[in-house]
């Protein structure tokens, strides 16, 4: 049974409204830091580059790294 591992960043900004929107970017180096990624996080609110129906990104809330590892228990018969 094959297994895939899978990292990601999930970035999550509080929204003007009072939501929250999040990002996810695939496959990050390994030696990321802290200050690289609230880096980006402020230049992404300083920028305001997306358009959200609930307002403009006004906060970074979170970060994490995530690791997914998924265990294929079953692959149909190929016909």
């Amino acid at each position: 049974m094959p297994t895939a591992t899978q990292k990601v960043v999930r970035l999550v900004f509080t929204v003007a409204g009072g939501g929250t929107f999040t990002m996810t970017l695939p496959s990050p180096r390994a030696d990321l830091t802290q200050a690289e990624v609230e880096q980006v996080m402020d230049l992404l609110i300083e920028k305001n580059i997306f358009d959200l129906s609930d307002g403009d990104l006004v906060a970074k809330r979170d970060a994490k790294i995530i690791e997914t590892v998924t265990e294929d228990i079953f692959d149909p018969p190929v016909a």
